[in-house]
């Protein structure tokens, strides 16, 4: 028996979350058994923890959209017993099981080696968040971003995605705008390399213009909705917007002004599905760019049993950094 965060539904069509005992026999198919070290709070973590039940279809259900940890068994030649791991994706954590448990059986297709360099612990310090992160910059820079060619802006910059996000490239040596509406996260941000602070209510809602002053070389855009729009109206001739994420709202209130005089690109990023060769670069790129001191900072230690309360923040937007869940405390 080990400790899962298992989510129920109630007769009532609500559910509730709680840290029950759960045998190895109620895990779901798989052909490689993870002993779970740590995972993290993600947003759509918060949505599957949440009362409304949120992406799960079916309960009970044990959320956690990544994890790393230790490989116990192995029915695919890829993976042993003790080699390090992690998963990020494959709609884990909504459909099958995931990472909010001591042990998780997946497909081997999902894992992958965990990074030379990185620990199981600063592995999910990076989590789902930071390997979104790490997806946008490096997009941004296959599209033509250099460090010289002006600010890049990263919105929602003391979230999980930003946070690393604005340390990767300030560790890159890009100039890096970071917008918040927390004025108390300033000094945080400062600490992982933002050189400008633009409050939220500076650039969260649309204007008249189709085009500003030309004044980003790039922008990661965790937000979406009227922010986006704004932001795309600012950049400068030929830069791109990586759109990682709708906290704003799914709705795009822009023209297409921005793309025809000034050949903007929106840049979709996925994480869920992308490909393993991706998914490796991606991570290889984390241990290399990613300052570790700076990761340290982040970090906010957790439980299973703090989950509930942190999946309801998360959702609340009162997530600061990356929140780190011990499984095993």
């Amino acid at each position: 028996m080990f400790k899962a965060l298992v989510v129920e539904k109630n007769d009532d069509g609500k559910t509730h979350a709680s840290v029950q005992e759960i045998s190895i026999d109620q895990l779901p198919e798989g052909d490689v058994v993870v002993s779970v070290e740590y995972s993290t709070v993600n947003y759509k973590d918060g949505l599957c923890i949440g009362p409304g039940g949120g992406l799960v279809r079916n309960y009970p259900h044990v959320p956690g959209i990544d994890f790393a940890g230790t490989v116990e068994a192995s029915e695919d030649p890829r993976y042993k017993p003790g080699d390090k791991v992690v998963l990020t994706g494959w709609r884990v954590g909504e459909v099958h099981w995931g990472g909010y448990a001591q042990k998780a059986r997946v497909k081997a297709d999902w894992l992958v080696p965990l990074p030379k360099g990185l620990t199981t612990r600063q592995a999910m310090a990076v989590g789902t968040a930071g390997f979104t992160a790490m997806l946008a910059v490096m997009a941004l820079e296959d599209h033509g971003l250099e460090p010289g060619n002006g600010p890049v802006l990263v919105t929602g910059a003391a979230g999980g995605v930003g946070s690393v996000a604005s340390a990767i490239l300030a560790n890159r040596g890009y100039e890096v705008a970071g917008v918040t509406g927390r004025p108390e996260t300033a000094e945080y941000l400062k600490s992982l390399g933002v050189s400008q602070i633009v409050p939220r209510e500076d650039i969260n809602t649309t204007v008249k213009r189709p085009l500003e002053t030309e004044t980003w070389a790039g922008c990661i855009d965790a937000v979406g909705g009227e922010m986006l729009a704004r932001v795309l109206g600012q950049m400068k001739y030929g830069a791109s917007v990586a759109a990682v994420g709708l906290a704003g709202g799914a709705g795009l209130p822009a023209t297409v002004v921005p793309f025809l005089l000034r050949g903007v690109n929106l840049l979709g990023i996925d994480s869920v599905m992308q490909p393993y060769e991706n998914r490796l670069r991606a991570w290889e790129r984390v241990a290399q760019d990613l300052p570790m001191d700076r990761l340290e900072e982040m970090i906010n230690p957790a439980t299973l049993a703090d989950l509930p309360k942190l999946g309801a923040d998360i959702l609340a937007g009162q997530v600061q950094g990356r929140v780190v869940v011990d499984v095993n405390a």
